[in-house]
């Protein structure tokens, strides 16, 4: 039903409880972001996959996390089922037609599709002191040991060259404090307990090389048809806090890799952030005005952002504003917070004078939901009350092996399977240390065979003959007198008494201090 400039999203409602009217997402606006809300189990992953669905035929690449592995469903062509007939036949799509769509696995851990890798210079500090939850103080002692590498060409890629990078820095911190502040014991040693539990909670797999390429995110097929890019992210969670830094650090990559567009026809890339609440929980300020910014100019780079999540009020309102595209499922409202919840999201739709939306939004049944997107000139249509369509592939997950073939056939198959570990900090400042220590056994060795003790007893100077008569190899100094005084006479006899050579040594030590008595 969908025009070649628009995404079918579903049928409205008209007041004789027939549906009409069809309702779409038109691709010009696509990049002007979007929002999917509503509560457990009243469709907001099925909406998902037909936006995904309608943006990969238009030739738009997606990029989306699976959060409990029904999104995969998605590479492999629909079954027809009764209530999905039905509801097709309710929104007069005809035909139904069933498809399967380009998907290519991903996975942090590598265990349900392709790893994702990126360096840490990559991430940054800013998003590394968010993901291991820094103090103000250890933050900045991770920007100076980002500015360090930086001045001694130090590559910060994986985990243990950070790691290594902070443990130097902490042995020079009287050297480098001068310049850039007080560096810490303290600090450098909590961060380092900070990295070793996110090393246990896989960043070891997330960090290293090869990185991840934006391009490969960005493929269309030689039908014309973009990829749809899964996430794997049942297993990552497990820790929600690796997970929102991952797709916060993706944008960002985005926003700093692609060209300025302005607005296209249609979306480069259409990036959806599932479980979206977990981006902003106890998040500091200044990273919430990082995904502000991301949001607001992102859309430039032909990038479209929809944030997926149970509740509106996840979503602050500095980047609520910005979000045009709408579709509100179902939502409780019990408590006083589900009430507000409630209100939020009624007022941020244009009203409908056929219902109410405040209480349309309680009584939306599975696969109901209240659809607004932006119209001509970029004007938001008004409210309608909407039966979204089936998808055409399947529903629900695939299974293990269905996903190993796909992964074994995908077009990245091979690039990123496996680590690659090039010289950088942790090999560059270990070969440092080696050769310092080198250096310092070297200079031991000269000190303790050529440097003599630093002073020398009347008659036994560098250059005279050994004690026990033998010729050292050094010719005899010329005597003014071959008198000798008491003194001499009596530190030769007792050195000729002493046979070994470490009681020479201690005669030596005793005799000098009876010399400067003299």
């Amino acid at each position: 039903m969908a025009q070649d400039d628009s995404i079918f999203i579903g049928a409205s409602r008209k007041p004789d409880d027939s549906y009409q009217r069809p309702e779409e997402l038109l691709l010009k606006y696509g990049n002007r972001h979007g929002l999917v809300t509503g509560a457990t189990g009243t469709g907001k992953t099925v909406t998902l996959q037909i936006l995904a669905e309608g943006f990969s035929n238009a030739g738009v690449p997606v990029f989306c996390a699976d959060i409990k592995g029904d999104l995969s469903g998605i590479s492999m062509i629909g079954e027809a089922k009764d209530f999905l007939t039905a509801r097709a036949e309710a929104i007069k799509l005809d035909p139904y037609e069933f498809q399967e769509f380009p998907v290519i696995f991903w996975d942090l851990f590598g265990e349900q599709g392709h790893p994702i890798r990126a360096t840490i210079s990559e991430m940054g500090p800013l998003l590394l002191s968010r993901l291991m939850n820094l103090t103000e103080a250890q933050e900045g002692v991770l920007n100076i040991a980002f500015r360090i590498a930086d001045e001694e060409g130090l590559l910060l890629l994986d985990m243990k060259d950070l790691q290594s990078l902070l443990a130097n820095i902490a042995d020079r911190a009287d050297e480098i404090g001068t310049r850039y502040g007080n560096i810490t014991k303290p600090s450098v040693g909590a961060i380092q307990r900070s990295l070793l539990v996110l090393e246990q909670q896989g960043g070891n797999h997330f960090f290293g090389e090869p990185a991840l390429k934006i391009a490969d995110i960005m493929r269309t097929t030689r039908d014309g048809r973009g990829a749809i890019n899964v996430l794997a992210a049942d297993k990552l969670m497990m820790n929600p806090r690796l997970y929102a830094t991952f797709l916060l650090w993706l944008l960002s990559e985005l926003f700093e890799v692609l060209p300025e567009v302005g607005d296209p026809d249609k979306p480069k890339l259409v990036f959806f952030f599932d479980e979206a609440h977990l981006l902003f929980d106890e998040a500091p300020k200044i990273v919430v005005d990082r995904v502000e910014q991301v949001v607001r100019l992102i859309r430039s780079k032909g990038v479209g952002v929809y944030f997926v999540t149970q509740n509106p009020l996840d979503v602050p309102e500095t980047v609520l504003a910005q979000l045009g595209n709408r579709v509100q499922h179902a939502l409780r409202a019990y408590t006083p917070r589900e009430q507000k919840a409630v209100k939020t999201a009624a007022d941020t739709f244009r009203p409908n004078p056929d219902f109410n939306c405040a209480t349309a939004i309680t009584q939306l049944g599975t696969g109901e939901a209240l659809v607004s997107t932006l119209e001509a000139k970029g004007v938001p249509s008004m409210v309608q009350r909407t039966l979204i369509r089936p998808p055409a592939s399947r529903l629900g997950p695939i299974t293990p092996q269905e996903r190993q073939k796909l992964i074994n056939e995908s077009p990245v198959a091979g690039q990123y399977d496996q680590t690659v570990d090039r010289e950088s900090a942790f090999e560059m400042l270990q070969k440092k240390a080696l050769e310092a220590q080198k250096a310092q056994e070297q200079a031991q060795q000269q000190a303790n065979t050529g440097g003599g003790s630093g002073w020398t007893i009347p008659g036994f100077g560098n250059d005279a003959p050994a004690p026990s008569g033998r010729n050292t190899g050094n010719a005899p100094r010329p005597r003014t007198s071959n008198r000798q005084t008491v003194t001499e006479a009596a530190l030769k006899s007792v050195v000729r008494s002493v046979g070994s050579s470490v009681g020479r040594a201690l005669v030596r030590g005793i005799l000098g201090s009876l010399k400067k008595g003299f």
